[in-house]
């Protein structure tokens, strides 16, 4: 098959596969994961109009930095999949959208890959994203069970990642079929790691969202970045519940529905205790508005994931139309408020609690 084909071609097989990463996508595609009864709590914020802007729109510009690396776009697609043939193809769809729109790329958990060297290629995204920052993902609980500072250098080189990412997913562990749940003693050694790692280190959660006080520890042992990855969007509680066969998990499922702290919680909290730190802003975002909303409360980059993912497996084209959107609506809420670059967005004081 040929690029233009790949680039038309919607990558999700009619039939389950019983591939994990694959049955992740497809349950996140056609089940109800997301949280209930939490939300990321963007909506308890609004802008207030500016009538008199003094700008012209075509000169709003989104450029900024992070960690240090020139985005054309504070916008960053958040770490999904990998690790199989078709969950491949959906990477390398969202490696090469990204790079052409200046998105910044994080990529699913490299494990298997670093377990299983043949599946490489599929986490191989600087080959389609030469211009972009990428972000390697493992997760943080493969410090306790044998993974040593050469393995997580090999889940960076696979990507040709910029940086490094480790996920916290205590959660997610607990009710995954084989979820590896010994979290004991592993801020000393991700303290240690970002020691020993040649490329900076962050830290992210997967839906439920990282305090102040937490993401203060973790900054001040030596992590470059947190992504509060907050709740209000995909529970992976949830996710795994339809993949698990004990009863009594599927049925306790239900009762963490409405866990985790909401995403503008987390970026409040931990700017206001971090005030310089690099920060991610991520957990059920859905558009332009909310990213703008992310950015004003104190993130550098605002991340972007299942929302994305119909888009990402329907075609480029699909995908392309999406991130534009999102980029349409964030210069909008700038030329709005009167922000003609990003960090006059970050310094508004038009973003206010609704009444």
């Amino acid at each position: 098959m040929n690029e233009q084909e790949r680039a038309g071609e919607r990558l999700l097989p009619e039939v389950a596969t019983g591939e994990r990463k694959l049955e992740h996508v497809r349950l996140c595609l056609e089940e109800n994961v997301a949280g209930e009864g939490v939300t990321s709590g963007m909506e308890r914020f609004a802008f207030r109009h500016h009538p008199l802007p003094e700008l012209n729109f075509e000169e709003v510009h989104l450029e900024t930095l992070f960690i240090g690396k020139k985005v054309r776009t504070p916008l960053l697609i958040s770490s999904m999949t990998g690790g199989s043939k078709t969950t491949g193809a959906i990477n390398e769809r969202l490696a090469r959208v990204a790079n052409a729109r200046g998105w910044a790329l994080g990529v699913g958990s490299i494990r298997a890959a670093v377990e299983q060297p043949e599946l490489a290629s599929t986490f191989d995204v600087r080959r389609w994203a030469p211009d972009i920052p990428v972000i390697a993902n493992l997760g943080a609980v493969q410090l306790n069970y044998g993974f040593t500072t050469a393995d997580f250098q090999r889940a960076v080189d696979i990507a040709g990642a910029d940086m490094l990412v480790l996920h916290l997913n205590t959660l997610q562990e607990v009710f995954q079929p084989e979820g590896n749940t010994n979290f004991s003693g592993l801020f000393q050694r991700i303290e240690n790691l970002c020691r020993e790692l040649d490329v900076p280190v962050g830290v992210k959660e997967v839906g439920f969202g990282i305090d102040g006080v937490t993401a203060q520890r973790l900054y001040e042992a030596g992590v470059a970045f947190i992504d509060v990855a907050g709740a209000g969007g995909t529970s992976w509680v949830q996710v795994e519940k339809y993949r698990n066969n004990n009863p009594v998990r599927r049925a306790a499922a239900e009762a963490f529905a409405d866990w985790g702290i909401p995403t503008a919680e987390c970026i409040q909290e931990v700017r206001a205790l971090n005030p310089t730190g690099a920060l991610i802003g991520s957990g059920g975002l859905y558009t332009g508005v909310d990213a703008a909303k992310a950015l004003a409360l104190g993130a550098d980059l605002a991340g972007f994931g299942r929302s994305l993912l119909e888009s990402a497996v329907a075609s480029d084209d699909a995908l392309n139309e999406r991130l534009e959107q999102v980029e349409f609506e964030l210069r909008t809420v700038m030329f709005g408020i009167g922000a003609g670059r990003i960090d006059d967005l970050k310094q508004t004081s038009r973003l206010v609690e609704r009444r």
